[in-house]
C-alpha cells in the first residue's frame, strides 16, 4: 500500500548554522507537500517577526532564518527560563512556537503567472538538442512543455531565477559540458528534471529551448521579481511577431 505524505510526514527539526542563523528543516526532497509546510512557515515570519530577526532564505524543503544575537538577547528575555540562555536558544524556542501554528494556517490559492514563450530559432538553439535526445520532434517538445503546470519552489542562483517543479520527464536533458559565458535575459532552459527563465544575462548551462519577452527581475518594483515561491507557472507558446509586440509595448505580467 502506498503512503500519503500525511502518514509519513516527517518532523521539523531545527539546528544552529553558525552564530546567527537557524536552519529550520521540514524534510528531505522536493516535494508539493514540503514546500506548502516551508510556504506557511514563511507566511508565519512575514506576520509574526521577532525582534532581531534580519531575513529568511526558503529553499527547496528548509528556511534559514538569520538574526542578530544581540538583539535577540536584549529583547527576547522575557521567559525567565531563557534569559541565561544562548541567542539561538531564544531562537528556536521562538521557531518551535511558530512551528506549532502550522497546522492552523490558512493556505491561500496560488497565483497563477502566464509566460509568453517563442520557442525554436534563435531563441532557442538546443531545441533540436532536447526533441532528439528524447527521441521527439521540435513541435512535440514544445507541447509537452508548454502544457505542463510548473510549481516555484524557491528563487535563487540569480535575481528572480525561478526554480520550478513538475517538468516531464519525457523532455529532460543534461547540461551543457560546458556552460555558455552568456545566456540572454528571458531565456527558457531545461536541465535534467528542471526546467526555468533566466532573469539576467548571466553564464549558464542549461538547455535553451525560447525565450520570454517578460522581465522577471524588476529592481524597480516591490517586490523587485516578477514571480514569488508558490506561484503556478503556465508556459504559452508565441510567435516571434508577438514576441516582438511584447518587447515594443508594455510588458506586464
Amino acid at each position: 500500500m502506498t503512503q500519503t505524505f500525511a502518514e509519513f510526514e516527517p518532523p521539523i527539526a531545527m539546528s544552529p548554522l553558525g552564530e546567527s542563523a537557524i536552519l529550520v528543516e521540514f524534510g528531505k526532497g522536493i516535494h508539493p507537500e514540503i514546500h506548502r509546510r516551508v510556504k506557511a512557515f514563511t507566511n508565519l515570519l512575514d506576520h509574526c517577526p521577532f525582534a532581531g530577526m534580519i531575513e529568511y532564505v526558503a529553499a527547496f524543503a528548509s528556511i534559514t532564518v538569520f538574526y542578530d544575537p544581540v538583539i535577540v538577547k536584549g529583547w527576547q528575555t522575557d521567559a525567565i527560563e531563557l534569559k541565561d540562555r544562548p541567542a539561538y536558544e531564544i531562537v528556536i524556542s521562538i521557531l518551535q512556537a511558530l512551528a506549532e501554528k502550522l497546522d492552523h494556517t490558512v493556505e491561500a490559492s496560488p497565483r497563477v503567472v502566464e509566460i509568453p514563450v517563442c520557442y525554436g530559432g534563435k531563441f532557442g538553439p538546443d531545441l533540436e538538442y532536447v526533441a532528439k535526445h528524447n527521441k521527439l520532434t521540435p513541435d512535440e517538445v514544445i507541447e509537452i512543455h508548454a502544457s505542463g503546470q510548473y510549481l516555484v519552489y524557491m528563487l535563487g542562483f540569480a535575481p528572480g531565477f525561478p526554480y520550478l517543479g513538475g517538468m516531464s520527464e519525457r523532455i529532460s536533458a543534461p547540461r551543457h559540458q560546458s556552460p555558455r559565458m552568456a545566456i540572454p535575459a528571458g531565456s527558457v532552459g531545461i536541465a535534467g528534471m528542471q526546467t526555468g527563465v533566466y532573469p539576467i544575462t548571466t553564464p549558464g548551462g542549461w538547455q535553451l529551448i525560447g525565450r520570454t519577452p517578460l522581465e522577471l527581475f524588476r529592481p524597480n518594483d516591490n517586490p523587485p521579481t516578477l514571480l514569488q515561491s508558490g506561484d503556478i507557472i503556465r508556459f504559452r507558446p508565441i510567435s516571434y511577431k508577438e514576441y516582438e509586440e511584447y518587447k515594443g509595448g508594455s510588458q506586464c505580467g
